[in-house]
């Protein structure tokens, strides 16, 4: 099973003078010289090196105390999380499985073979507790295919120890910066190596220009979107904390993209997209959905005296909350996994290398980007109006729950439109999270009281009270109210606030 830790440290220039004295640095109380050690690490990549480009490293390394495949995910400037899987000849499939999104069908190749000859000491504090590891890296460095060539130069390296204070890195830079030592250009030792092996090839490719025409703005929104169902792809897969949300955003996005902006891109063409992006919206959202509503009910049932709870209700919504959760973190990464995810990818990256731009692409934002965000409030105002005319009942929570999603898709289309229109699209964007998030309280609502519904059938039928689910039921219901009545008063404000 792979391990994972989080990396905080610093590079640095070095010249034959080596690593100064760092004795009395913060709380450096002794430098402990724990002798020379031998590394062997091979980099992988595609030949296209789209880990590279994406700042990942993939490495097979022997020597040291930590041999193995590590995986390296940036953070932050001098921060990655680094994965790691035991020794073994081929790329192991938990470390595969975080690069699919960008790697696909390509395959993985050594890339770049660094050999580092690494002297090594501990910074201790008083108690020799570990506080920090600085080595001085004498690297060699060749490229393995394509025609490159040998590079070589010696670097110090500075280490956090685990769960150590981070401004201890500020102290031993100063220090540093004292004895003529400066921070390296290069993030990392697979980025210098690739700059100075790459044979005369130049390494990074030059961005988009700057969008001018209407059709560029959609598409720089659409391209952000692609770019992020790619790079939070292996946060969903560790389980990182709202990945998952983010993930289902992005692809809410680019669908309400393809769908405002059909003026600028073909429908024909990006129809079945769209299709498909509905999908894993619909895969990512069983979770948070299930999640949100657990946490609704939770916070209810909190909420009570405990005059009001009559027989096993905590337990008995605790269970309901298990059941429904269970193995679905296994069943998303199956998705991501899946031939169909993978195809979406490749779909997405193919429109935007050849879009199916149509007459209003090409002219200027302001009028062609506007129009279409007029078209998405007309579309809004009718749902509306129409649910605000229907007496309280079902009829009238479907009609909320279509203008919510109306809502949120003329956020999206807002947000996509921001860099073009400037204030008013910033206007919209706002009202608009204004408007879903009152009526996703209403839609929250409507399936709590669902639940409890059920819930309350279940607890009857097995000769327990169910007093509090009906409790429960009524606060649900006033609150559900108490949203209809504030919707007339918030919507003639967001109304006079609309693009023009």
């Amino acid at each position: 099973m792979a391990d994972e830790k989080r990396e905080i440290e610093r590079k640095y220039e070095s010249d034959d003078s080596g690593l100064p004295d760092l004795t009395g640095v913060g709380a450096v109380a002794a430098v402990l010289d724990k002798g020379l050690m031998e590394l062997d690490a091979t980099y992988y990549d595609t030949v296209d090196e789209r880990l590279a480009a994406a700042a990942l490293t993939l490495r097979r390394r022997t020597g040291g105390a930590d041999a193995g495949w590590h995986l390296k995910f940036p953070v932050a400037p001098g921060v990655r999380d680094e994965i790691q899987a035991p020794l073994s000849d081929t790329v192991p499939e938990e470390i595969a499985a975080l690069v699919r999104s960008r790697v696909r069908d390509a395959e993985l190749v050594p890339l770049v073979r660094l050999r580092s000859a690494r002297d090594v000491r501990h910074l201790v504090d008083a108690r020799g507790a570990l506080l920090a590891e600085a080595s001085v890296d004498a690297v060699t460095a060749e490229r393995l295919s394509g025609k490159g060539g040998v590079a070589q130069w010696t670097e110090i390296e500075v280490e956090l120890a685990d769960g150590g204070d981070p401004a201890l890195l500020d102290q031993v830079e100063k220090r540093l910066r004292k004895a003529g030592v400066r921070a390296s250009p290069s993030p990392s030792k697979l980025a210098r190596a690739l700059e100075q092996t790459a044979g005369g090839r130049p390494r990074k490719k030059a961005g988009p220009p700057p969008p001018v025409t209407a059709g560029d703005h959609v598409l720089a929104y659409l391209r952000a979107q692609r770019d992020a169902l790619v790079e939070l792809d292996p946060a969903v897969r560790r389980d990182l904390p709202d990945s998952v949300h983010r993930m289902r955003v992005a692809t809410r996005r680019a669908r309400s993209t393809l769908r405002t902006f059909g003026a600028v891109l073909d429908r024909t063409v990006t129809d079945p997209v769209a299709a498909e992006l509905k999908w894993l919206a619909g895969e990512l959202g069983v979770d948070r959905d299930q999640e949100v509503l657990a946490d609704r009910l939770t916070a209810g049932l909190e909420a009570l005296p405990d005059a009001l709870i009559a027989g096993p209700v905590p337990e008995r919504l605790a269970a309901w909350s298990r059941a429904r959760q269970g193995g679905s973190h296994a069943h998303l990464t199956g998705v991501l996994d899946s031939r169909r995810h993978l195809a979406l990818l490749d779909a997405l990256d193919a429109l935007l290398a050849d879009p199916p731009l149509r007459e209003a692409a090409g002219r200027k934002p302001g009028k062609a980007l506007a129009k279409a965000l007029r078209k998405d409030e007309k579309k809004l105002t009718d749902l509306v109006e129409h649910a605000l005319a229907l007496p309280p009942g079902q009829d009238r929570d479907l009609a909320l729950h279509e203008a919510r999603k109306k809502a949120k898709r003329a956020r999206y289309a807002a947000e996509a439109a921001t860099e073009a229109l400037g204030a008013p699209a910033r206007a919209l964007t706002k009202a608009m999270k204004s408007l879903t998030t009152l009526l996703g309280d209403h839609q929250d609502s409507v399936l709590a009281r669902r639940t409890l519904r059920e819930l309350a059938a279940v607890a009857h039928a097995a000769g327990e009270s169910a007093f509090t689910y009906g409790v429960l039921y009524g606060r649900e219901e006033a609150r559900a109210a108490a949203t209809e009545a504030e919707l007339p008063g918030r919507w003639r404000g967001i109304r006079s606030g609309t693009v023009r």
